[in-house]
């Protein structure tokens, strides 16, 4: 881990509390090694640096900082940190989600029960971090892309993946996300990723993809 930081003598009596948090990956949630830039706002008179996957640093009185962090492969992304959001224990975390460059996102968390619409509770956790996402970019439009398997009829296969897209709308929706911006689409089995017949290709070809519209 790189650390540079450059900052200007504080006031006597001010408490140092405890900025952190991790960088992930929008979709899968996986922990992602970025630069990570800090500074106060406005004044940019306190900086720092870091090369990591997370970040932590001292901040004190009541100065805002503004901290991005870029990766390759990643749209960046900055964000303001509030010490009006300080927690009882002295610190105030914030992760930061990067969306991927790629225009359509397989959301490889993304769990239902077998053969149904029903979202298994552990893919809560992603979907919120779109959540998260999407209100941290209120113009971005995706559409969500249902594919499954070819076992089966076509019509039954559609049916169950524009049943799936459509959960994932209404638990997005249910957060706040305005239903104007999520599209859907089923494509049922008509675009495997692996046309062997075999298990693993199989799990493979059920997934659901979000396909970035608009990003501004």
């Amino acid at each position: 881990m790189l650390i540079v930081f450059s900052l200007s003598a504080h006031a006597q009596g001010d408490d140092a509390r405890l900025a952190c948090g991790t960088i992930t990956d929008a979709a899968t949630q996986r922990a992602i090694k970025a630069s990570i830039r800090y500074a106060s706002v406005p004044s940019g008179s306190i900086t720092g640096q870091f090369i990591d996957s997370t970040y932590a640093f001292t901040f004190f009185g009541l100065a805002k900082y503004k901290i991005t962090a870029e990766a390759e492969g990643y749209r960046p992304r900055t964000i303001l940190l509030d010490p009006s959001d300080i927690g009882t224990d002295e610190r105030v975390e914030r992760n930061i989600a990067l969306m991927p460059e790629a225009e359509t996102i397989r959301l490889s968390a993304l769990i239902f029960e077998q053969g149904k619409a029903q979202i298994a509770s552990t893919s809560y956790r992603g979907l919120d971090a779109m959540v998260d996402m999407m209100k941290d970019y209120p113009r971005m439009i995706i559409q969500l892309e249902g594919h499954t398997d070819n076992v089966g009829s076509h019509e039954a296969n559609m049916r169950l993946a524009q049943a799936r897209v459509d959960a994932v709308k209404e638990y997005l929706t249910s957060k706040g996300i305005c239903k104007s911006r999520i599209k859907t689409k089923a494509f049922g089995g008509s675009q495997p990723l692996a046309t062997e017949d075999s298990p693993e290709a199989r799990i493979l070809n059920r997934r659901v993809e979000m396909r970035i519209l608009k990003a501004e």
